[in-house]
C-alpha cells in the first residue's frame, strides 16, 4: 500500500492516523510542499490519480481512490479490525456527520487562519484584509468549539469508542491552535478530549511529526 501524503496537508494526516490506528503497513510518499508555491508543481501521480490534484492518494494494489473520507471509508471495510466506525447504521451515519463537520464545517473557519504559515504581503491592505480574516475565523472557531463540547458531553470520545469522527475534530482542531488559534482553556470537557486524543500513539506519532516539519517552514508561524 502507498500513501501519497504532504507534511502539513491537514487532510493526509487524518489517513495516516487510521492507518496506524489499524495496523496497517504502507509506504508514505512525501509530495514536496514550499510556503510561497504550496504543492506546485504538481506530482505526474498524484494528478493522474486525483483531478483536483490534491493529496492523500491511497494505492492499494489495483485501486487508487482521493479524499480523505473516501479512503477512510474504503480503510474500514477492508480492514476492519480495529474498527473506526460504530457498527450501529444511525450510530455509523452521526460519526460521519461529524468527520463531514470537521472537513466541511470547522475547516472552513480554520481555513482562514492558514496565511499565518506565509510570508506577509507585500500589499499592506491586502495583508490587512486577510488578518481581518483570521479574526473573523478566530470568532467563528470559537463558535464551534462551543457547539463541539455541546455534542461531546460526558463522553470520553464522540461515538463512545475512538472512531473517525475523533480523528476529523482532532486533526481540524489541532491545525487551528497550530496556527495560532483559538485554544481550548474555556472549554474543559473538549481540552480533556483533546489531550486523551492526543495521548493515543498513532495521533502522537502524526502530530511530532507535523511539528517538525513546521520547524523546516522558511518562514514562523505568526498570529
Amino acid at each position: 500500500m502507498r500513501l501519497y501524503s504532504g507534511p502539513l496537508s491537514l487532510f493526509s494526516r487524518k489517513v495516516e492516523i487510521a492507518l496506524y490506528e489499524k495496523g496497517v503497513e504502507f509506504e508514505r510518499v512525501e509530495v514536496a510542499f514550499t510556503q510561497t508555491e504550496g504543492y506546485r508543481p504538481k506530482r505526474p501521480e498524484v494528478l493522474a490519480a486525483n483531478p483536483k490534484g490534491q493529496v492523500p492518494v491511497l494505492v492499494d494494489g489495483d485501486l487508487t481512490i482521493f479524499d480523505s473520507t473516501v479512503i477512510l471509508e474504503y480503510l474500514e471495510d477492508a480492514y476492519p479490525e480495529p474498527p473506526l466506525y460504530p457498527a450501529e447504521p444511525k450510530e455509523k451515519a452521526r460519526c460521519r456527520l461529524i468527520e463531514l463537520d470537521a472537513d466541511e464545517i470547522l475547516f472552513a473557519d480554520v481555513r482562514r487562519l492558514l496565511y499565518r504559515t506565509e510570508p506577509p504581503l507585500a500589499d499592506a491592505e491586502h495583508q490587512k484584509a486577510r488578518q481581518e480574516e483570521g479574526q473573523r475565523g478566530e470568532k467563528g472557531i470559537l463558535g464551534h468549539y462551543r457547539r463541539l463540547a455541546e455534542q461531546l458531553g460526558g463522553r470520553n470520545y464522540f461515538c463512545g469508542a475512538f472512531t473517525a469522527a475523533d480523528i476529523g475534530i482532532f486533526t481540524t482542531v489541532h491545525y487551528a491552535v497550530r496556527t495560532n488559534g483559538p485554544r481550548l482553556d474555556g472549554f474543559p470537557a473538549l481540552a480533556d478530549w483533546y489531550r486523551r486524543v492526543g495521548q493515543r500513539p498513532s495521533v502522537a506519532r502524526v502530530v511530532a511529526e507535523i511539528a517538525e516539519a513546521d520547524g523546516r517552514l522558511s518562514w514562523p508561524l505568526s498570529a
